[in-house]
């Protein structure tokens, strides 16, 4: 019964969702070009707060809750779990006054309205999972900037989003490029559930009912201790949350 319910309620948030990155793709354009940045940033932050609310077509909320204080004017980099597109939206909503920008599949730089031109023009960067060399440079790129800016990165260690929720093997050389490019960072973990039941059924219908959480850890200084024990309890943090 939930399923067949979700069909015409994921009717209507495909609509709004396809609506919201169409109209906001000439703004972020505008802002951007017009404006500056500051101003295409929170044009970008609008866009996510729209997207996090076509949840509520479904029947879902989303919410955050921060276990720490962090500093603003220093840089940082999320550590998350993936589950599902969400995921992004969420942390790019929540985490908003930190500046994040993405480490995110190159697939993603191409044709989407909003969400490609964001990431090709809002200081994210984009790395070919097939191609390990080109990834080195971005990921160094990304380091540098958000230590000379005091912005924050944001990386999925494990790659690729889970169906399940189940989380997958974390991979460390990204967070490990990045925390020797920003030796000045934070890490900070960061645990997402139920993001992955929007699309439990696949990319259609999709799930209703949901509520989604952020859990924001505390904090650990990339240069407290060697980077094998950060990651340990990166990870030990992250998963430890995941329900």
């Amino acid at each position: 019964m939930k399923k067949i319910i979700s069909y015409p309620l994921s009717l209507v948030a495909c609509f709004l969702f396809f609506c919201a990155i169409c109209v906001f793709h000439p703004i972020q354009y505008i802002c951007l070009n017009v404006f500056g940045y500051q101003a295409h940033k929170r044009s970008v932050d609008l866009l996510n707060l729209v997207l996090l609310r076509v949840l509520l077509a479904l029947l879902s909320t989303a919410e955050v809750e921060n276990k720490t204080d962090l500093p603003e004017g220093k840089p940082l980099i999320f550590v998350a779990n993936h589950q599902g597109l969400f995921d992004i939206i969420g942390i790019g909503w929540f985490l908003r006054k930190y500046h994040p920008k993405f480490v995110s599949k190159i697939e993603l730089g191409k044709g989407i309205p909003s969400v490609s031109y964001n990431l090709n023009h809002g200081g994210s960067v984009l790395i070919n999972r097939k191609d390990p060399r080109q990834a080195l440079p971005a990921l160094k790129q990304m380091g540098e900037y958000i230590e000379a800016t005091n912005r924050s990165a944001v990386i999925f260690p494990e790659g690729t989003r889970s169906r399940t929720g189940e989380p997958g093997n974390f991979a460390s050389n990204g967070l490990k490029i990045l925390c020797k490019f920003a030796p000045n960072a934070l890490v900070v973990p960061v645990t997402i559930n139920n993001s992955w039941k929007v699309f439990r059924y696949g990319k259609f219908p999709m799930g209703i009912g949901n509520r989604l959480k952020f859990t924001i850890h505390p904090a650990m200084a990339v240069n407290e201790c060697d980077f094998n024990t950060l990651f340990e309890k990166t990870e030990k943090a992250i998963v430890g949350d995941i329900v």
